[in-house]
Formats: structure tokens, C-alpha cells, sequence
């Protein structure tokens, strides 16, 4: 299999914080510990304000909130059995109107 440039490992599926700091490192120029570092810091302050309750915005990129879903009761597509599906909290992500304009290629000028 070929080797993966950097520059391509950005644009597969999975990004890792490890290419991310990487590719910090190689724009910004910080040190591969600092740009570890800032990338632990900002995943974890994601994490900590979401598990707080609030909402997290990436100005220009879009918010992660938290949600509530309730106790319900859900079909195997399959077997057509039934189950109860449990309360829990879940992580939605909306992009912002210049992420969306840029997906669609309708970036105003």
C-alpha cells in the first residue's frame, strides 16, 4: 500500500489529534508538544463545557450541543421485534452558515 502524504491524510475519513497537531505544527509552527498540547486542550474543553450543559460554538465552524433523548421504544428493522431503547445524552453538531455556504460551493465573494 502507498505511503500517505500528510497533506492527504487530512482529507480521509478519520482525522486523529495526532495529524491534527501535526498539521498545526506545520502551519503554525509550533512544536509538535505544543501543538499536542493545544489540540489535548481544546478536545477537552469541547468535552468539559459540553458536559456542563452548554453549548459549544467553533466561530465560522459550527456548534455541538447536548441533548436529551427520552426513554422509547424502538424496532428491530429486521426481526420487527421491539425493544426499549434508554434515556440518554447524546452530542449534536450544526455547521454554521459559512461552513454549509462552503460545503455547497456558494462562498459569497
Amino acid at each position: 500500500m502507498p505511503k500517505v502524504q500528510k497533506s492527504e491524510a487530512l482529507y480521509q475519513n478519520t482525522l486523529t489529534r495526532a495529524e491534527l497537531a501535526d498539521a498545526i505544527h506545520d502551519r503554525l509552527g509550533l512544536s509538535r508538544v505544543e501543538s499536542a498540547q493545544f489540540v489535548e486542550r481544546m478536545v477537552e474543553g469541547l468535552l468539559s463545557g459540553l458536559e456542563q450543559g452548554h453549548d459549544m460554538k467553533i466561530s465560522s465552524f459550527g456548534t455541538f450541543r447536548l441533548l436529551n433523548k427520552a426513554e422509547r421504544i424502538g424496532r428491530n428493522p429486521k426481526s420487527g421485534i421491539e425493544a426499549k431503547i434508554s434515556a440518554r445524552r447524546v452530542v449534536s453538531f450544526h455547521p454554521s452558515n459559512k461552513l454549509r455556504q462552503r460545503m455547497n460551493g456558494t462562498v459569497a465573494s
